[in-house]
């Protein structure tokens, strides 16, 4: 009997498949429209605020939420946005279950990333707000939506399925900070950035 005996090969891949299919994700996440249907406008007290953009925030190939951003004009630039008057609103859908406490955490982690340490101290009791607005709620599950709302003269507004959670907290100043989460130098995603200036 003549058995064959040559060890059988099992290939590997070669080191660069792992950056192919990161990339190939990346593609299909930037051209992928949102599953949420947001509004083209909003009514925030007396003004009206357009779409400016929207995409969804993937943490590794998961899709994690969905963001829009409305504003009183369309701006394309962070730098435009930073500076643009007026109200605005950073609108969210969750697209799979999120602890509280773990989504209050990453936003803080998003302020400390794209802000000075100076100026995360000088905002700590609106940050401090922040978590604790996430934290009292176990999770948030598929579908629930959260919302912030700038409100000059007044601050900032957290929303939790539509109801106000608390009095608005912080000023221009810590809602310029808030949106840096997702336009400032290190973006927690930046394929969402881009999504969120109609790239």
């Amino acid at each position: 009997m003549n058995l064959d005996r040559t060890p059988i090969r099992h290939s590997t891949p070669p080191a660069w498949a792992p950056l192919v299919a990161l990339a190939l994700c990346t593609s299909l996440a930037q051209a992928a429209p949102t599953s949420t249907v947001f509004e083209p406008t909003v009514q925030l007290q007396d003004t009206a605020l357009q779409l400016n953009g929207a995409g969804t925030r993937y943490r590794l190939l998961f899709k994690v939420y969905d963001l829009a951003l409305y504003t009183p004009q369309k701006v394309k630039t962070a730098e435009a946005l930073l500076a643009l008057p007026g109200p605005k609103r950073l609108s969210f859908t969750a697209l799979r279950d999120l602890p509280g406490t773990d989504l209050g955490l990453a936003f803080i982690k998003g302020l400390q990333a794209n802000s000075s340490k100076e100026m995360v101290q000088k905002h700590t009791p609106s940050s401090t707000r922040l978590i604790e607005i996430f934290s009292g709620k176990a999770k948030l599950v598929a579908g629930d939506t959260f919302a912030m709302d700038f409100i000059p003269g007044k601050g900032t507004q957290f929303y939790i399925q539509g109801q106000p959670q608390g009095a608005p907290v912080g000023d221009a100043e810590f809602f310029a900070m808030v949106l840096r989460i997702w336009v400032g130098p290190q973006p927690v995603d930046a394929n969402l950035r881009d999504a969120l200036f109609g790239s």
